[in-house]
Formats: C-alpha cells, sequence, structure tokens
C-alpha cells in the first residue's frame, strides 16, 4: 500500500473475568503500545483502540464462581484493568468496554446489514444441553476430550493444550461444567457465517497477498485452517448474556462474543472519534489507513479468518495490514494459568515494584515470545535491571549528567574541534533511529529494543574510552567537547527510548530540560539535540538495583502458590465406615506435653517420647523422626489417644498414639490445642 495517511491500531480487548498478567503484557500491550508510541513520534495520525470484552460465558461462569452478578463482574474487573494499564504507561487513544450503548448499537448494526444481505445461513442443529440445569451449554460450559489431541480437559470452543479451535459437539465424552452430567442433543436455531464462502478470497488475500510480510505462525495456522476446509460459524448462541439478536425468532439468544468482541474495535474507535471531533470512518473504511491488530496466537483464527470474512461481507471495511501474533509466554518453566493463580498479575506487580514498570516493560520486550514461546524468570528479570537498564543504560546517563555539573554547572559546555573518534560517535547516533525504526516496522520489537541498549553501549565504550575525568587535568578544552557529544548521545536515547521506556523517557527529558523540543527524525536530521550553553538538571537514578531478598521474595509467592495448587488438587480420603456414637465414646483422647524425645536406635521414622498425659507419664512410639527433631518438640502439647491398646515397637511398648495431620505441603503436624491447656484434658 501507498504511505498511510493514517493508523488503525488494536489491541486484543481483554475478558474482564479477571486481572492483567505479564502473558497478556507480552503477548499483545507492550508490542503495541512500541508500536503507537514509535509512530506518534514519527509525526502519524494514530488511533490506538482496546476496551474490555464484557460478554461470552467467562463473565457468567467467574460470576457463578463468586457468588456475585456477572454486573459486578464486569465492573470490578474493567476498573482493575483499565487502572493497571494507565499506571503501567499503555498509551491507549480509547479505551472503552463493550457494556456501553455505543458498541450494543454498533454490533446490532453490523448483523443487520449482513443479515439483511443475505450473509448468513440460519440453520436449525443439535446443540449440547444440560437437561437439569435447563440451558444450552456455551462452549465454555462443556468440558470434554479434545479430538486432535486427547486432552481430557478441553473446552467446547477451544483446547487450551493443543491450540485447536472447534465446536463443543466435536468433544469426546463431553461434560456440563455447571452439574457435571453428560448433556443430551437438542434442537436450536442459530445464524452462521458461511466461512466457506470466503475460502477462496482468505486464500489469495492472506496466503498470496501476505506470505513475504506476515509472521509465519501466523500464516502457518491460517494455511492449516483453510485446507482443513472452512465450515459455516455460528453467531449466535443460545445465552442470557450478551447483546439480544437483532431480529424476530431470536427470543434468548445473543450475538456469539467472538462475532460481537472484535466490532468492539470499530465502536471503541467511535466512541474516540466523537470525543475528540473525528470522523471516525476515516479509521475504518479509508483505503490509505493501515489497520494492524495486536493479539495472542490464540486468537489468530478470529483475526485472520473470521473478523476479515465479517468485514468482507459487509463490504465497507478496510482490511488488516498485518495481524503481528505473539507465542505464548511461561512463568518460572510453567504455563501462565489464570485459574491456578499461576501468574505475575500486573496490578500485583505496580505496587510490588513502585515507579518499575519500565523495568518489566524492557524485560517483556527482551525476552518477547515473538516466534517462539518464551520464559519469565524473576533471575532474568533482576539481570536484565542490574546488567543492563543499570549498568549501561544507568551508568551512563548519571556519569554524563554528574560531570556536567560538576564540571560546568549543568551548562551544555561548547565543543571545540571535532576528532575522528567524535564525529564516528554522533555519526552512529544518528543512525539510530532508522536501525531501530526498521525493527519495529518489522514488528520485531526484541531486536528493537536491543539497538536501543546498543546506543546506550555506545555512549558508555564512548565515555570510557575518552576518559574525560582523566583528561580534565591536562586538558579543560578537549572535555568540553567530549561531554558536548556524551550529551547529544544522551538526548537521542532519551528520545529513542520513549516507545519502550516512557517513564524513564520522560525522567531523562526532565533531567535534560529538553521536554516536548524535539522528534524522532531530529535525531537523524540534526547535528546538534541539546544546544550550547543549555542548562540541564541534577543527576537522579534512573533505575536502582534489585536485590536477591526481593526476587527471593516473589520466588517464595509462587512456591506457595504451587503449594497451594497441591493441596487443591490433592485427593481427600473419603469418609470411613460409620460408627455409634458409643464407638466414640469408647475412645480417651486427652492433651499432654512431650517431657522427653530420643530416636528409636535402628528405625528411620520413629522417635520414643516421654508425654504427661495428666493421669501418668507413659511412653509412645511416634512414627515422626523425618518431620522433628527429638530437641524441638520437648514441651509441645500434643492429643493422645490414650486407651489404646499397648504395643510393641522395636522393642520398645508404646502406651498410647499421638494423633497427627497432614499440613497443605504434605508434612506432619500435630493436632494441638490453641491454646496452653492442663495436661490429662479431656477431647469430647
Amino acid at each position: 500500500m501507498s504511505t498511510p495517511k493514517k493508523y488503525t491500531i488494536t489491541a486484543a480487548l481483554p475478558y474482564t473475568n479477571g486481572p492483567i498478567h505479564i502473558g497478556h503484557l507480552a503477548g499483545v500491550y507492550v508490542p503495541a503500545d512500541i508500536y503507537a508510541r514509535y509512530l506518534r513520534l514519527t509525526g502519524n495520525d494514530v488511533a490506538y483502540i482496546c476496551g474490555s470484552d464484557e460478554h461470552g460465558v467467562a463473565i457468567p461462569m467467574r460470576a457463578k464462581k463468586e457468588g456475585v452478578s456477572p454486573q459486578e463482574i464486569i465492573d470490578k474487573y474493567h476498573g482493575i484493568i483499565k487502572k493497571s494499564f494507565e499506571d503501567f504507561g499503555i498509551s491507549f487513544d480509547n479505551y472503552s468496554r463493550t457494556s456501553n450503548e455505543i458498541h450494543h448499537q454498533t454490533a446490532s448494526d453490523f448483523f443487520l446489514k449482513l443479515y439483511n444481505d443475505g450473509e448468513f445461513i440460519e440453520e436449525v442443529t443439535e446443540q449440547l444441553y444440560d437437561e437439569e440445569a435447563n440451558q444450552f451449554l456455551a462452549d465454555r460450559f462443556v468440558v470434554g476430550t479434545c479430538p486432535k489431541c486427547g486432552n481430557e480437559e478441553s473446552y467446547g470452543d477451544q483446547c487450551e493444550k493443543c491450540g485447536t479451535s472447534h465446536n463443543a459437539t466435536d468433544l469426546i465424552n463431553p461434560k456440563s461444567a455447571i452439574t457435571g452430567n453428560t448433556p443430551i442433543l437438542k434442537q436450536t436455531k442459530h445464524w452462521f457465517l458461511p466461512l466457506d464462502k470466503h475460502e477462496d478470497f482468505l486464500r489469495e488475500w492472506i496466503l498470496e497477498g501476505h506470505k513475504n510480510d506476515w509472521k509465519p505462525n501466523v500464516l502457518g495456522q491460517v494455511k492449516s485452517w483453510i485446507d482443513d476446509g472452512l465450515r459455516p460459524r455460528a453467531v449466535t448462541r443460545d445465552l442470557d448474556w450478551g447483546i439480544p439478536v437483532p431480529v424476530e425468532g431470536a427470543d434468548g439468544k445473543v450475538l456469539y462474543v467472538w462475532f460481537d468482541a472484535p466490532i468492539g474495535y470499530i465502536s471503541s474507535t467511535k466512541e474516540w472519534a466523537e470525543r475528540e471531533g473525528k470522523n471516525w470512518e476515516d479509521y475504518w473504511k479509508d483505503k490509505n489507513t493501515k489497520l494492524v491488530h495486536f493479539i495472542g496466537k490464540d486468537n489468530i483464527v478470529f483475526h485472520c479468518i473470521i473478523f476479515p470474512a465479517m468485514l468482507k461481507a459487509h463490504g465497507d471495511y478496510i482490511l488488516p495490514e498485518n495481524v503481528p501474533a505473539n507465542e505464548f509466554l511461561n512463568l518460572e518453566g510453567n504455563k501462565l494459568s489464570t485459574s491456578k493463580n499461576w501468574a505475575v498479575w500486573l496490578h500485583e506487580y505496580l505496587a510490588e515494584f513502585p515507579d518499575q514498570q519500565d523495568v518489566l516493560r524492557y524485560t517483556l520486550t527482551a525476552n518477547a515470545p515473538e516466534n517462539k514461546d518464551n520464559d519469565f524468570t524473576w533471575k532474568d528479570f533482576q539481570a536484565k535491571n542490574n546488567n543492563e537498564l543499570v549498568a549501561i543504560f544507568g551508568n551512563f546517563i548519571n556519569r554524563v549528567v554528574v560531570l556536567t555539573n560538576k564540571y560546568y554547572n549543568g551548562i551544555v559546555p561548547e565543543a571545540e574541534e571535532l576528532t575522528e573518534v567524535d564525529e564516528d560517535a554522533l555519526e552512529q547516533l544518528q543512525q539510530f533511529p532508522d536501525v531501530i525504526a526498521k525493527s519495529i516496522e518489522r514488528y520485531r520489537f526484541r531486536e528493537a529494543s536491543q539497538e536501543l541498549m546498543n546506543l546506550a553501549r555506545l555512549g558508555n565504550k564512548y565515555l570510557a574510552d575518552e576518559e574525560p575525568w582523566k583528561v580534565i587535568k591536562n586538558d579543560e578544552e578537549r572535555v568540553k567537547t567530549i561531554m558536548n557529544v556524551a550529551l547529544q548521545i544522551a538526548a537521542g536515547l532519551a528520545i529513542l527510548s520513549e516507545p519502550f521506556l516512557p517513564f524513564t523517557s520522560a525522567k531523562l527529558k526532565s533531567m535534560l530540560n529538553i521536554e516536548g523540543s524535539l522528534s524522532w527524525n531530529d535525531v537523524t536530521e540534526k547535528n546538534v539535540l541539546i544546544a550550547d550553553n543549555h542548562q540541564i538538571g541534577k543527576a537522579e537514578l534512573l533505575f536502582s538495583k534489585i536485590e536477591d531478598k526481593t526476587i527471593d521474595a516473589q520466588l517464595e509467592k509462587l512456591e506457595a502458590t504451587k503449594k497451594a495448587n497441591e493441596a487443591a488438587n490433592k485427593i481427600v480420603e473419603p469418609q470411613k465406615d460409620t460408627i455409634e456414637f458409643d464407638d466414640f465414646t469408647k475412645m480417651d483422647i486427652r492433651i499432654g506435653t512431650i517431657l522427653e524425645a530420643e530416636k528409636v536406635a535402628k528405625a528411620k521414622k520413629l522417635l520414643k517420647l516421654k508425654v504427661d498425659v495428666g493421669i501418668d507419664v507413659r511412653t509412645i512410639v511416634s512414627g515422626i523422626a523425618e518431620t522433628f527433631n527429638p530437641e524441638d518438640i520437648v514441651g509441645q502439647q500434643v492429643t493422645v489417644l490414650c486407651n489404646l491398646a499397648p504395643r510393641t515397637i522395636r522393642g520398645v511398648e508404646s502406651q498410647g498414639m499421638i494423633l497427627m495431620t497432614d499440613t497443605i505441603e504434605g508434612k506432619l503436624a500435630f493436632v494441638e490445642p490453641q491454646q496452653k491447656v492442663q495436661n490429662g484434658g479431656q477431647v469430647s
């Protein structure tokens, strides 16, 4: 296409059934934000659009789990998500929500246009129905075996293990997620988008037209779908949460969430344009506008096949120029999981790492899952901060600003005659905008972030080689030139870092006193970015070292989550046979105190205990030696079954039993009173 007049950038609408975690950020929102910020810096007209996806079965599922209404769920998580994005510096031009009236109207109008044009197929089909719950089962209310990979916990719309999308009726041995019952098939009427009708167009448009500029992982998934043969897909669902289907005979039916959610990009743009006094159609219907969707790989089929087919069927809209979907980000070697709380939640990170948004932005960009799944580890996060942001970027800026204040009271010195080294450094600086831009425009954000760090390395090397702190003793005029050149590099970093490190960029611009005065292209086109005799501010640390104890706390937090998950999944022993009350009263259970403890010879698990049970002091042999040291449990109050028949164990007569249970970590724990009680106190 010709040079775009405008850019419409969309980021996948997050479901309001939970907060945002680092997987969402790495897959969608950080790369999209880098792209949008870069385009603005280069003078482009940009609409960066997103909003909360508040329909679909995930919402009522969460509501049922928390015992509240769906409206309470969407209001709660919309607020958390929106604030998290704002605090993290995600620079949306508009963040809307699909519960807004403007979206309901836009989605309804879109459906009616296709309906009136005869683009849908109306069919009565058999759908899964839960007789006990008395409702048709939306895809996420069905769990069964994936027909492709055999995963026994696949949802009705998609298998999270192999990523395959399917219909709920394709599942093997489906079960209702509501009651656990096996659903029946029951007839219901729905409207379908005939994707097979658009198969030739999609093949030509994507597989031929974009084979050289779309990412291989995106092309590969699209090709697999098309080669498998596209089939009609329902655009309506039997559900009471969503946008009502706006035609007669559709009572109790709503627009399927995958149909209404991408239309959310359009309604959010309308909302923004109305507020800003713009024409929204310029951003969706002008062939000179470039549309780019940022998504994760689980959304490829919706944004590369289904939504384009919808736009094509409508006839008035442009199609996406690119869909640079990322792969998945794992956490400490395991798949991120919202349900298992195996995640780093953005709102928690912002609370635990105040003013360190850019550290996470940089780490997620430098380790982005652009072509394959990648792993986030807290140790790598620490290394990226300490070894790169602090030691390279921050170190260079600190030295430049400190020395300028020390030698010249913060006034930029006038450069004298430039040496070949000076000229080479400045020439390299002028090349960086184009180098970084090419990476960004090819959606290689990892590569772009490392080029930015290379500019900081250039500055560090220049200072290290020229050693102004030594030269000042013999050649003060030369130091003026060195510091002038170093300040030009610092100013370049302040500008070029803005897409990646917006908070750092703002702080650095303030430090150098150059807020709002320079653009991306100025770094290439201007010989001087920061003028002679310009007054800069005092040095402030851009980044601070992250200590081991901070990282250890995060790892301990994850370890606690892992143990909690293991405990939740642990099979609880079934209830034993019922006994009569008289059977219970026969047991004499008392509180006692351990007076002595020693290991039993040649027995790994056994301790010999002297226990005061009030009525006497007796010997008890207990299999707790692998959990407790003898010296640690002297004085411990315990619960003892006193009238258990004596039993000789390893030559020692045991006169009772200490009652124990398991902790959530699977370790033994004493059953003990909450407060100190008298020995011999009976349990009843």
